[in-house]
């Protein structure tokens, strides 16, 4: 393309009159491939920590706090207004949320779907469309688009939980309502751990749910998702994830929570995954273990309690160095999104075996 005054005269004219030349633009608007905002990067335990025991002392939940939580913000996210859109990637939020014992995080409804996975602690108990569970640390639960949820501590320690929403996603699209309950709890309409007593786990469906449901189960427990795992880890893993499996929904077979994917992996002691790369996103939280992955050439070294996201199509591989321990890792991914407007593709490392070189290690931006 010419490049000369009278050319760029007209681009500014253009620009001053809100209208733009394709033929100046079409190789950013239409890229080879995804240039992600988000960056690879990595939240230790002991800093969210620090922060959100500072909040525990000067907040109340449900006095001056709706909820006491603190988010991770990706850098490549922060320029964005509000708060980076409360964005980990480009679609996900995550935080880390405390409620300690007697306190109560009032019922409220929002077009935003939402997961937990508890962290630590006992005595929780939380309540979706009305019912109730318990849970404990490594359970999962959900509350998915415009249903009434609300939490309680009926314990004698803080519990903590991952929160997980698509908050930039539902911003992005403008559709974001919140409503909130008249009391501070909704009301309850079903017995106690309804849906964990209807479904058992999920192996099983009542015959009146033959008709596909929203959200039948809400809480899937960990002794349930690690029997799961144990049958997994007697055969070879997978070259890539280890011994992976997801939370589904048991009336449909499909994502539990229908706008966020979640999974648990092991990764077995010694366990060296090969590198692909994807175009959904990924958080991930540690639940039990140490080792690192590898993103685009960055070692990022991880430990139990810690945060890592892997945005869009940025190569990754995850290790687990230990000879004697195995891992967990909870992760979320916007993967329900991606597949519905057929974006997904996936592709795998073909050099050095699958494996990528290490160029460099991970460094916090401060």
């Amino acid at each position: 393309m010419i490049h000369n005054d009278k050319l760029e005269q007209f681009h500014e004219r253009l620009a001053s009159e809100n209208l733009g030349p394709l033929w100046a633009s079409i190789h950013s608007l239409n890229t080879i491939e995804p240039k992600a905002r988000p960056i690879p990067y990595l939240w230790k335990k002991e800093h969210i920590r620090r922060n959100l025991e500072e909040a525990e002392h000067l907040l109340e939940v449900g006095n001056g706090a709706d909820r006491r939580a603190v988010f991770l913000i990706n850098p490549g996210m922060k320029d964005l207004k509000p708060h980076g859109w409360g964005g980990a990637t480009h679609t996900l939020y995550a935080a880390i949320q405390a409620v300690k014992p007697g306190e109560v995080a009032p019922a409220h409804r929002h077009t935003t779907t939402a997961l937990r996975f508890i962290m630590q602690g006992e005595g929780g108990k939380g309540r979706v469309n009305g019912g109730e569970e318990e849970f404990e640390p490594g359970d999962y639960l959900i509350t998915p688009t415009w249903t009434w949820h609300d939490h309680t501590n009926q314990g004698n320690e803080t519990v903590l939980w991952m929160d997980c929403l698509d908050t930039p996603f539902t911003l992005y699209m403008n559709v974001c309502f919140t409503e909130f309950y008249p009391q501070k709890q909704q009301q309850l309409l079903v017995p106690n751990n309804y849906g964990s007593r209807r479904y058992q786990g999920g192996m099983t469906r009542p015959i009146s749910d033959r008709n596909p449901s929203l959200a039948p189960l809400t809480r899937y427990k960990w002794g349930l998702t690690k029997t799961g795992l144990d049958g997994l880890s007697e055969l070879d893993p997978d070259p890539y994830d280890g011994h992976a499996i997801e939370y589904i929904n048991p009336s449909t077979g499909k994502d539990a929570n229908d706008r966020i994917g979640a999974r648990m992996q092991l990764l077995p002691p010694n366990f060296q995954g090969k590198a692909h790369r994807h175009v959904h996103s990924n958080v991930y939280h540690v639940f039990k273990g140490s080792g690192y992955t590898v993103m685009n050439g960055v070692k990022f070294d991880w430990s139990e309690g810690d945060f890592f996201v892997v945005p869009p199509w940025t190569w990754h591989e995850h290790v687990n160095a230990s000879d004697g321990e195995q891992c967990y890792l909870f992760s979320t991914n916007d993967l329900p999104l991606m597949e519905a407007f057929n974006f997904e593709k996936l592709e795998t490392y073909l050099e050095n075996d699958g494996h990528q070189d290490i160029n460099d290690v991970f460094q916090p931006i401060l």
